[in-house]
Formats: C-alpha cells, structure tokens, sequence
C-alpha cells in the first residue's frame, strides 16, 4: 500500500498505520491507528482537521522531562484519554557511531539496547493500551515517530502478521518524513546543519535486521513481548480490533 502523510501545519510524520495486508489475506483496517512525530506542535488552525479523524487515545512514548523541553503534550482537544508511556531507553551517544559501520548498525544496537533494558514492558503498556476495543482511533507518536513508534508500530504488525518486507517499508517511510520537517526547520533557520546520519535515515535494513535478531536471540516477537507481560488474550485483542476478515 502507498503510504501517505496527513498534513499539519507543524506535524510532518502523522500517518495511517492501517492498509497493510497479512499473509493469510486479513487488511488492517484504516482509520483506526495513527503514528505520529510530536502531537505538541499541533497548532490550533489545525483542529478542524484533526478532529475529523475522531480520535480518542493519544499514547505519548516520550519521557516526562521531553515532553516539558519539546513544548508540551498534545492539546487537550487532541484527544479524550492521553497516556504518557515514556520508553526507558538508553539515551543515545554520538561517539558510539562508527562512520565505517554506519547508521543500520548504530540503530539496529540502540534498538536493542531498548528492548533488552527497561524498554521492554513499556513497549507491551503500549500494546495493552491498543488492545483495549473503545480506545481507537488511536495515536501513537514520540519526539519525530521514528525510533520508538517504530518499534511499537513493528511490533503490532508483526503481531498481526504483516510481513517483515512490509513493516520494514513503513518504517523506511519516516525518511520522507524527516526531509519534510528539514524544509521546513531550514525556511527560518537557514544555516542549519546537517543531521547526523543516524537521525538523517531509516533505512529498511534496520527492521529487517532488528526483527530477525530479536526472533534469533527469543524464539519470535511474540515470545519477547509475552515475555514482558503481553498476554495471549491482549494478542487476541489486537488482531480482532485491527484486522478486517479476509476477502472470500
């Protein structure tokens, strides 16, 4: 499926998760989970399209600190239940990026480095909070909806069985993102470096890297996540809320 960004003035990552198709023919339904950049740049001219999505749930995986130094929450108009579910991994440090080995594997490393630290039962909160049928339309976001959306979105797929080709498009996806928000950063700051390579891309390779490594070292993506609380029943609940029937 074409991925294709919802526009706001100030929001340059906000777009439909649904669309994909699993391997056993089931569509993920449209217009019921969202992934996002930062909801706290919403400007007040963008309401009028915001609120003709009818979303209810605003999952914010940054942490408390981010949120007050990146200008705040999401408005109160963005949503009825916003949940603050800040991912605690590692901050991420310049000097262990190796030019020679370049940004797949830098990300691929902090990647892991989150969900074999404390990340891991966050990341299944979040899950849980979609699992519940009255929370969609739903939002998920961080600070640009890249590294730790990416993880939460890779995850749900997979549970839902989207191919790893297909979650790693969707991801790889952000990159157009990131040159939208360039532009954009650049019209008033034109002198603006720019980004380092890690936070500059996002390749496929990483997902598809990530994925097959987390299989290697816990059996499956589902086994990781059960692991951390995730419950055969929440399992159930995602793929009944967000898969449609396969077409007879």
């Amino acid at each position: 499926m074409d991925r294709a960004f919802i526009d706001f003035e100030r929001v340059f990552n906000f777009r439909d998760v649904g669309g994909l198709v699993t391997a056993d023919g089931a569509r993920v339904r449209t217009g019921l989970l969202y992934r996002s950049d930062n909801l706290g740049s919403l400007q007040e001219a963008d309401a009028t399209r915001y609120s003709g999505l009818g979303i209810k749930t605003v999952i914010d995986l940054r942490q408390p600190a981010e949120i007050v130094r990146q200008g705040g929450r999401a408005p109160a108009w963005a949503c009825s239940a916003y949940h603050n579910v800040p991912l605690h991994n590692p901050a991420w440090r310049e000097e262990d990026y190796s030019p020679a080995e370049g940004p797949v594997a830098y990300l691929v490393a902090r990647y892991h480095e989150a969900v074999e630290g404390a990340a891991g039962p966050h990341l299944v909160t979040a899950l849980r909070l979609l699992a519940d049928a009255e929370a969609g339309p739903a939002v998920v976001h961080c600070l640009g909806g890249r590294d730790r959306t990416g993880m939460v979105v890779a995850f749900l797929l997979d549970l839902l069985g989207v191919s790893d080709e297909d979650i790693a498009a969707d991801y790889h996806f952000t990159e157009r993102a990131t040159r939208r928000f360039m532009a954009w950063y650049r019209e008033g700051h034109p002198e603006t470096p720019d980004l380092v390579p890690y936070l500059d891309v996002t390749p496929a390779e990483v997902i598809l890297t990530f994925l097959g490594q987390l299989r290697a070292r816990h059996g499956s993506v589902t086994a990781y996540l059960m692991g951390n609380g995730l419950t055969e029943e929440d399992i159930a609940a995602l793929r009944s809320i967000y898969l449609e029937e396969p077409a007879n």
